[in-house]
């Protein structure tokens, strides 16, 4: 089978195309896992962090992507609630202990990193991680809901936000373009406030419902009382919490942050950021329970992502434009179902 491969770990700087596209083994199920043809993978951030080394993957090779939607081909022995022909989603859980904070738990095993995911033909992962997608979605549509929304699902929890309470997000890509709908479902009279670098991704934003858009910079006409952080570097969380009122909550929803300008943590002030009972709260990995209660969630909103799509081949276009942050929304490579074992 066709599958994208890490070999090594490089800055996109040094190595533009960290990717080789490869002919490798096709993976056996286990027991109670599926085999899944992929028919599309969403492209994430995370992937930048793995490729770079941030949160490197333990072995090398392995093949990235923990956005997957596909239809089940095989399955193994034990396997009960999912049939050959359902479609089906997997996100960055692969297994965990199943308890409610599973996320946090040493025994947590990342798709794509840990193991195998879905920038491939074919993928296996165990059917209690593998969830229904609705029908409301296409293939390309749900990709980026395994991981981008569904991780802005639970970072929006974490925000303890009441309908009424004003909200920020702070980059305006994958995630951040699905919390905002959400939010506008969830909590209707909360206005939603936009901070953003790229022109594009505040016009998009103001088009899907944004109170106000601004820079990452500016600040927003009113303090608000929580904000979501989706970016990958230090300098919009100092913005952020000069823009919280008291008692609010930034919640930063990254695996990682770069150290490109952690510098700028010097400007940090007690007084200015953090007095007067101001908070911070950090998202790690997600839950098996998020994935299965955001899903039909999107579907009754139903959400509309954003998604530019790409050949498997060129997941390193894909990667390069993420990194140069030049898109609004979310990035999706499609597989197709002409996959062969």
């Amino acid at each position: 089978m066709r599958a994208m491969v890490l070999t090594r770990i490089a800055s996109l700087h040094d190595v533009p195309d960290p990717l080789e596209l490869m002919d490798v083994p096709p993976p056996v199920p286990g027991a109670g896992e599926l085999l899944i043809q992929v028919s599309a993978c969403g492209v994430c951030h995370t992937e930048l962090d793995e490729i770079e080394g941030r949160t490197a993957p333990p072995r090398l090779p392995v093949i990235p992507g923990h956005e997957v939607v596909g239809r089940v081909v095989g399955c193994g022995e034990g396997v009960t609630r999912v049939r050959v022909g359902d479609r089906v989603g997997v996100g960055w859980i692969h297994r965990s202990t199943g308890e409610p904070d599973e996320n946090l738990s040493d025994a947590f095993e990342a798709t794509g990193r840990d193991v195998p995911g879905g920038y491939a033909e074919f993928m296996t992962a165990p059917s209690g991680y593998s969830y229904p997608i609705p029908d409301a979605f296409s293939d390309t549509q749900a990709a980026p809901l395994l991981c981008a929304g569904a991780i802005g699902f639970r970072a929006l929890r974490l925000t303890q936000l009441r309908d009424g309470d004003l909200l920020g997000l702070t980059g305006f890509g994958a995630s951040a373009h699905l919390v905002l709908q959400l939010a506008r479902f969830l909590y209707p009279q909360s206005p939603v406030h936009v901070f953003a670098r790229d022109a594009a991704q505040r016009t998009l934003a103001l088009e899907l419902g944004a109170a106000w858009a601004g820079d990452t910079t500016q600040r927003a006409p009113s303090l608000l009382h929580a904000i979501i952080d989706t970016t990958p570097v230090w300098k919009p969380v100092v913005y952020a919490l000069a823009n919280l009122r008291p008692g609010g909550r930034l919640v930063i929803n990254a695996i990682r942050k770069e150290d490109v300008d952690k510098d700028f943590l010097l400007q940090l002030s007690y007084h200015d950021h953090l007095w007067l009972e101001r908070e911070i709260k950090s998202v790690a990995n997600i839950t098996r329970r998020d994935i299965a209660d955001f899903l039909p969630l999107a579907a009754r909103i139903p959400l509309r992502p954003h998604v530019t799509t790409y050949e498997l081949a060129d997941a390193n276009r894909a990667l390069r434009e993420l990194k140069q942050g030049s898109t609004a929304g979310a990035k999706v490579l499609t597989i197709g179902a002409a996959g062969t074992l």
